[in-house]
């Protein structure tokens, strides 16, 4: 394991789970953690949690909130990240809602999965991109799921309005997630960390791993020693061939631009 003493890290939702572990083992390796939650208390109270439960040093970790079923939060944590780091080494893409039983749209007007799981988080990536290259090296590692395989992008009705599936409508967001790493604008990779006891593991299966071994390949996947590929997709730590959909040229250019539809003037 390398020193990453000198490397910025944004983790989002981080007050929990895999997000909460990820930000652990990235402060205890040396970097500076971004500690996203959906509030600023809860964010501040991840980062006393990690202080004083961790040992880590207060100087390591910053909070930011936005709740992600507000696409304006997400605009303005971007824009106040990028002013006081202008510089960002990795982006972990790890915030994620099950799917409810009944169909539900955000105050934006999406499916509160596909915004949650991924059109936050790929406005998210598009106003962060200065500072992921502004030196070479920034990487982004997208937390998808297994499930993206199980998926179809409904492109005439993505938030599902004519026939909902609380399962459907969680694996959409994941393949959404897992094609956007094949974007060329920055260096990305996903990766399905395994089952693990979160708040997600009702879609899975009834028992899990501990988070903390789930994150264990997310860092590993920060880390400048991996070597990475754009759009690869990895099974905990084995690189394997996602959905064929996943790395389709035409599929990614497509979803970019329902992307920038849905997330209109915020981008």
């Amino acid at each position: 394991m390398s020193d990453l003493s000198s490397r910025t890290v944004l983790v989002t939702g981080a007050t929990s789970g895999i997000g909460y572990e990820t930000a652990r083992r990235l402060a205890e390796r040396g970097a500076t953690v971004l500690v996203h939650g959906r509030t600023a208390e809860d964010a501040q109270a991840a980062t006393d949690r990690l202080i004083a439960t961790a040992g880590i040093a207060a100087g390591r970790l910053r909070g930011f909130g936005a709740d992600f079923t507000r696409l304006e939060e997400v605009e303005a944590m971007a824009r106040r990240v990028v002013a006081e780091h202008p510089h960002l080494d990795a982006l972990v893409n790890n915030a994620a809602t099950a799917a409810p039983e009944r169909h539900t749209l955000t105050a934006d007007g999406n499916e509160i999965a596909f915004q949650v799981n991924f059109l936050a988080h790929y406005l998210l990536t598009c106003l962060l991109e200065p500072a992921l290259t502004s030196r070479p090296g920034g990487r982004v590692v997208n937390v998808s799921s297994s499930l993206h395989r199980t998926a179809a992008i409904q492109w005439s009705d993505p938030h599902r309005a004519r026939r909902y599936s609380r399962l459907a409508a969680y694996a959409q967001s994941q393949l959404a997630l897992t094609v956007f790493a094949a974007d060329p604008r920055v260096t990305a990779v996903s990766v399905h960390p395994g089952v693990c006891e979160t708040d997600l593991l009702s879609l899975y299966a009834n028992n899990g791993g501990p988070a903390a071994a789930g994150a264990a390949h997310v860092v590993r996947l920060c880390d400048p020693a991996t070597e990475i590929v754009n759009g690869a997709y990895y099974d905990c730590d084995q690189r394997v061939e996602p959905a064929p959909a996943a790395t389709e040229v035409r599929t990614v250019k497509r979803l970019n631009k329902l992307a920038d539809q849905l997330v209109g003037h915020h981008a």
